[in-house]
C-alpha cells in the first residue's frame, strides 16, 4: 500500500515543529560552536515556514520536503552535539 502523503506531511510537520521547541543549544554563547546551532535552527525554522507556505498553495510533495530537510538540520544538529535534546529515540535519532 502507497503511503499516505497528508498523513506523512502532517506528520513530518509536527516532528519538525516538535524538534525546534524541544532542542535547546548546548555551546557556550559567544563560541563558533554556537553560532553553528544558531544557523542550523534559522535552517531549520525557514524550512517549517516554507513547508506551511506550499502546504497553503496546494503542494504537499514540497511540502513534505521541506519538512524532511529541516528536520535533517535539527537532527544534524542533535548528531553533532550543537543541540540538547530529549533521548527518547522519539525526535531525534542520537
Amino acid at each position: 500500500m502507497p503511503a499516505d502523503l497528508e498523513e506523512k506531511t502532517d506528520r513530518y510537520e509536527t516532528l519538525l515543529s516538535s524538534a525546534l521547541e524541544a532542542a535547546e543549544i548546548a555551546p557556550q554563547e559567544g563560541t563558533p560552536l554556537y553560532e553553528a546551532a544558531v544557523e542550523f535552527r534559522e535552517m531549520a525554522a525557514s524550512y517549517l515556514e516554507d513547508g506551511r507556505h506550499f502546504r497553503t498553495q496546494g503542494d504537499p510533495v514540497n511540502a513534505l520536503a521541506s519538512f524532511s530537510y529541516g528536520h535533517g538540520w535539527m537532527d544534524a544538529g542533535a548528531r553533532i552535539g550543537v543541540f540538547e535534546v530529549p533521548t527518547d529515540g522519539h525526535l531525534f535519532t542520537v
